[in-house]
């Protein structure tokens, strides 16, 4: 099959041919026919992730047909549509008992643990506990966006935030996970700030329901400017992005008893972040992380999806072919870009 492949980190990837993939007992081959291309696989190439290991392919977030299943998959067929959580679950850890399968203790994750879905066909580990039927009303290209930001950005909010109508949400970062936090937080009756520094993001954060828009790169304090907008500070604060810079604002930003949600990687390289303590203490903020969602969880979301009032369709903004990977994938070094490209393996250039 044809796939993206990279040798040593940070180095210029490319497509070649690599051995087709087999199921193991309890997973699943799936024919890849739509993948997103996130800013976590960017983190991956750049070597951010202790887990991949060399020649690696990369992908996590994707939509696709069964090709073929394990002995003891139980509840799943070559034919059937699915979409995966970014991470797979063992099933049977304590955390997976509890019913936190986006905290497996023993989790796969495509595109990190072992090859991913920048690929003609990926496999799957434990189909029975995370593979999830892509409604037939969905297309792939929609559905392969749910996985990561979109199913991420849903229960960071809904989850983890707690969110309320009438509350306000800034969310910093307005990639594919923070546009995705735009939309659910406006459909839920949210009023929410963007932030970001790219005038296109901000375009599209509008469109998608933003109240008010904070351009980053134009002001000298963007937590002054979300407490400026929200008359003392948000109610629930996200970064969507990922970096020193975004995380203490988004927990500067917010009033007294407010919730900051981490979603966006952290990496440095002392493995740890400086945040804003003092004011956590002082005003009793609540500091969470949210680490996606788990399978099971996706029919409520899904359901609010088939009834239109949330459109992760809209959020697809370019769609390419495996060759451009490469390109694109260096490219978000520098410049991120707003919305989700989608990638279709079969697709040529």
């Amino acid at each position: 099959m044809r796939a993206v492949v990279f040798e040593r980190f940070g180095e210029p990837a490319e497509v070649r041919q690599v051995p087709d993939p087999a199921p193991s007992e309890h997973g699943v081959v799936v024919r890849v026919e739509a993948t997103g291309l996130c800013r976590s696989d960017w983190h991956g190439w750049q070597g951010h992730d202790p887990d991949i290991t060399l020649p690696h392919v990369p992908g996590h977030e994707l939509a696709g047909v069964v090709e073929a299943v394990g002995d003891r998959v139980d509840h799943w067929h070559p034919g059937d549509r699915v979409t995966v959580p970014f991470i797979c679950a063992c099933g049977t850890c304590p955390a997976c008992a509890a019913g936190d399968q986006q905290v497996c203790e023993r989790q796969t994750q495509p595109g990190f643990t072992h090859r991913g879905s920048f690929a003609e066909y990926v496999a799957l580990e434990h189909a029975d506990v995370n593979l999830v039927a892509v409604p037939e009303e969905l297309s792939s290209g929609t559905a392969a966006a749910l996985g990561c930001r979109f199913a991420t950005a849903f229960r960071a909010v809904v989850t983890q935030g707690r969110l309320a109508a009438g509350e306000w949400v800034a969310v910093h970062g307005c990639g594919g996970v923070g546009l995705s936090a735009v939309m659910i937080a406006a459909a839920s009756g949210a009023r929410v700030v963007a932030v970001d520094v790219s005038a296109g993001a901000l375009d599209l954060a509008r469109k998608f329901g933003a109240a008010a828009c904070v351009d980053a790169s134009r002001v000298p304090d963007t937590a002054q400017a979300v407490r400026d907008l929200t008359g003392g500070g948000a109610h629930l604060s996200l970064d969507a992005l990922g970096s020193p810079a975004t995380c203490a604002a988004s927990v500067n930003g917010l009033r007294r008893r407010g919730r900051h949600i981490q979603v966006g990687l952290l990496p440095s390289p002392t493995g740890t972040t400086a945040v804003p303590m003092a004011r956590a203490i002082a005003l009793e903020l609540e500091l969470l992380g949210s680490h996606g969602m788990a399978a099971h969880a996706y029919p409520p979301m899904l359901e609010l999806v088939r009834a239109g009032v949330l459109r992760p369709d809209l959020l697809v903004t370019s769609t390419i072919s495996l060759d451009a990977v490469p390109a694109a994938l260096e490219a978000m070094g520098t410049a991120p870009g707003a919305g989700v490209t989608v990638i279709e393996p079969w697709k040529r250039s």
